[in-house]
């Protein structure tokens, strides 16, 4: 059987299916967690199913990452965890270890980077897998080994449609979110740019390197690359925070996420 690596991002998956229980089963906490329990456990398995997978794992947020302490405001805006869900986050755990699923909460690190190092070894490894999530912070690493599903769209995002969506390749993604800003996650990009600016930009450069070694930019360009020159720090603090990390070190191999038979 050919290798195949599943990669659930769990509250991208759990929070969501929690948002449609909680609305249905009014003010019954429990019976909100009981349902999300089964309707996660039923995702899981359709999962594997689909996918073929021979190796799974289900990677959980950690506290405070390294992103919360370099810049304060990251996600700041976001919606805590409803509570009830946070105080029975634990007890669905289960609905993935029930399945021979690997789950995995780091101490600090966010499961995106997580996800991403374990994606990109085995890519590394020539070993195909599939990441689970709706998180467009994936999107930069597809590749012939690397998929990205949405689960409650029942679809693969390819390149082409990262190209339809963002009006960039997938591989200028980073750069573009490091110069228009990731509004999802409150991180600016560089002031006076934006979302046309950066897309005439890495329309005309392959990547924000390309153009800053450029001495004579087009006339169209002179504006944002003034703004780019003048505003570099901008630059740099949102591309390293729209990075996904890919060296995070794990302690466990390939070989400790395979199914059960």
């Amino acid at each position: 059987m050919t290798t195949h690596l599943l990669l659930i991002d769990a509250l991208n998956l759990i929070r969501r299916v929690y948002a449609v229980d909680s609305q249905q089963s009014g003010e019954n906490d429990q019976l909100a967690l009981k349902n999300t329990f089964f309707r996660v456990q039923n995702a899981a398995r359709k999962l594997i199913n689909q996918t073929k997978a021979t190796h799974a794992i289900v990677v959980f947020d950690g506290d405070h990452s390294w992103r919360y302490h370099y810049y304060p405001e990251y996600k700041k805006s976001r919606k805590p965890m409803p509570s009830p869900l946070a105080k029975g986050l634990s007890e669905l755990y289960n609905a993935f270890s029930s399945l021979g699923i690997s789950v995995y909460q780091p101490q600090h690190d966010e499961a995106d980077d997580v996800i991403a190092t374990l994606a990109t070894k085995a890519a590394q490894s020539q070993i195909s897998c599939t990441i689970v999530s709706t998180d467009k912070g994936f999107l930069p690493l597809l590749s012939q080994h690397i998929a990205v599903y949405d689960y409650f769209k029942s679809t693969y995002i390819d390149i082409a449609d990262v190209k339809n969506k963002f009006s960039v390749a997938h591989h200028q993604l980073i750069d573009y979110w490091a110069l228009n800003g990731d509004k999802t996650n409150d991180i600016p990009g560089v002031a006076g740019i934006g979302k046309q600016g950066a897309i005439n930009l890495l329309t005309h450069y392959d990547n924000v390197e390309s153009a800053l070694q450029c001495s004579s930019p087009p006339d169209e360009l002179k504006r944002v690359m003034n703004k780019l020159n003048n505003n570099q720090e901008e630059y740099i603090r949102a591309k390293l925070l729209v990075s996904l990390r890919q060296d995070i070190h794990l302690g466990f191999s390939l070989k400790a996420l395979r199914l059960p038979n």
